[in-house]
């Protein structure tokens, strides 16, 4: 691995997973609101309420529909394949990894000298 972060090479298909990272992210929040929402329809007895809840709830599921299809079509998301999923999955484990473990401050951090001395200092 070659641990200089600063090296272009490093680069290399960084902006898709990104992508995937930031598709999944969004995927899981809206699985959340989907979930949160169905909660809060089960809890009102308002009947105003409770339609507004039920329009906001097809909204959540059909976004959640859009994402996933997107995630699909990408191939970022194999729902039907759960080897592939897998594989995808122990990918992006090894990745976080590789960037958690790379040096990406300095080991010290200490900057005292580095500004001009106060007015009390002189």
């Amino acid at each position: 691995m070659n641990n200089d972060y600063l090296d272009p090479i490093n680069s290399l298909n960084v902006p898709e997973l990104a992508d995937t990272t930031f598709a999944t992210d969004f995927l899981i929040r809206s699985k959340e609101g989907v979930r949160n929402i169905a909660v809060a329809l089960t809890e009102t007895s308002s009947p105003d309420l409770r339609a507004l809840l039920r329009k906001q709830l097809m909204q959540g599921i059909a976004l959640h529909q859009e994402i996933t299809d997107l995630m699909i079509e990408k191939k970022w998301f194999h729902p039907h394949d759960l080897n592939e999923q897998y594989q995808l999955d122990q990918l992006s484990a090894k990745n976080t990894i590789m960037i958690g473990n790379m040096k990406l401050f300095p080991e010290e951090t200490n900057r005292k000298g580095m500004f001009d001395r106060t007015p009390d200092e002189h």
